[in-house]
């Protein structure tokens, strides 16, 4: 126990199926009187084992276990009907009373002392391979999400030797306009396969504005490629998906209001063309 809780979420498995005793219980039991929290997560023990005791699969006892049993129950049947019939000749007061056998009693139950402990430990092993696995499924579900990430690195990885490796590749280089701000950008763009690589480094736009990029193609708009809003002169390396297909004549970046614009708006601050 911790600062009264307990430490181990199995005691509450524990104390459900009677396997706590001593200190170790009623502490567990001052606990619960004042902690809601506590007390709902013994709730959810108590659901578990009563799952587990459902789910547990039935077996038939062996002929001989059942014809012992019955011969234990019809034992103790003549033994009720001979304890009514000696009411009627009860002695009277002062009279020494016959001491009955004690173990008529409890010789139909010899299996519950065998029997309960066995029940508790299997419940208890059932508990523990259940975390077990659900623990295991966990650490299955990171694993997969891992892969997948790298997978992506792979691919991204793959789709940036091949756009370098293609001969239908640009490789254009974006220069300041007079007035605007300073910077270095460079792109690499292959329509076909609908990619575009930014690397280069610009100057930090006004608090309310925003850098915006654009592949101004041979005929129709210009297509935007993304928003810019560097907070340092830092150099920046990024790789962006655009529609396939676009034959571009030139390269942009202008200067638009705070998260960009559908369509140009603003004066251009770089230009390239191809």
């Amino acid at each position: 126990m911790s600062n009264g809780h307990p430490t181990r979420e199995e005691d509450f498995d524990l104390y459900v199926l009677g396997a706590l005793d001593g200190d170790e219980k009623l502490a567990i039991e001052s606990h619960l009187a004042s902690c809601a929290d506590c007390a709902r997560k013994l709730a959810a023990a108590r659901g578990r084992v009563a799952a587990l005791s459902f789910s547990a699969p039935r077996v038939a006892p062996p002929a001989a276990v059942k014809e012992r049993l019955m011969r234990q129950v019809r034992a103790e049947a003549e033994g009720r009907g001979a304890e009514d019939r000696s009411i009627a000749e009860r002695p009277a007061r002062g009279e020494v009373t016959p001491r009955l056998d004690a173990s008529r009693g409890s010789g139909g139950r010899w299996w519950l002392p065998i029997l309960a402990p066995a029940c508790a430990v299997l419940l208890i092993a059932t508990l523990y391979l259940w975390r077990q696995n659900e623990q295991l499924a966990q650490q299955v579900n990171q694993f997969r999400s891992t892969m997948i990430a790298q997978q992506r690195e792979l691919d991204e990885t793959r789709s940036v030797a091949h756009m370098f490796e293609a001969r239908d590749t640009l490789k254009v280089s974006l220069a300041p306009m007079p007035g605007m701000a300073k910077g270095e950008v460079k792109v690499m763009y292959n329509s076909k396969m609908g990619m575009l690589m930014y690397d280069g480094w610009i100057e930090p736009p006004p608090e309310d504005k925003s850098y915006q990029l654009w592949v101004v193609p041979m005929e129709g708009k210009p297509v935007s490629v993304g928003v810019l809003n560097p907070a340092t002169s830092d150099s920046a390396h990024w790789m962006t998906k655009v529609p396939a297909g676009v034959e571009a004549k030139a390269f942009a970046v202008t200067l638009e209001p705070a998260g960009g614009m559908p369509q140009p708006t603003g004066p251009m601050v770089m230009e390239g063309s191809t």
